[in-house]
């Protein structure tokens, strides 16, 4: 019996995975009765990313390894 192979985690040939659950920013914005399409998830998820690597550099510049909500 062939076995399938277990996914990887991370990112995949330069695509990044989506940060956010997509579902949960629809919902959000249903309730502000507005609609949301696939590319505004794929945005905002790249705008996680840069505010993550903003945070990462702020940290490390202070000398520390564990992101605090001031350097977000």
């Amino acid at each position: 019996m062939a076995r399938k192979k277990a996914k990887k985690s991370g990112a995949t040939k330069g695509k990044k995975d989506v940060l956010i659950v997509a579902s949960k920013v629809k919902a959000y914005m249903h309730g502000k009765n507005m609609n949301t399409s696939a590319e505004a998830i794929g945005c905002l998820s790249q705008q996680v990313y840069a505010l993550l690597d903003a945070a990462a550099e702020r940290t490390k510049a202070n000398g520390r390894k564990t992101v605090k909500p001031q350097d977000i």
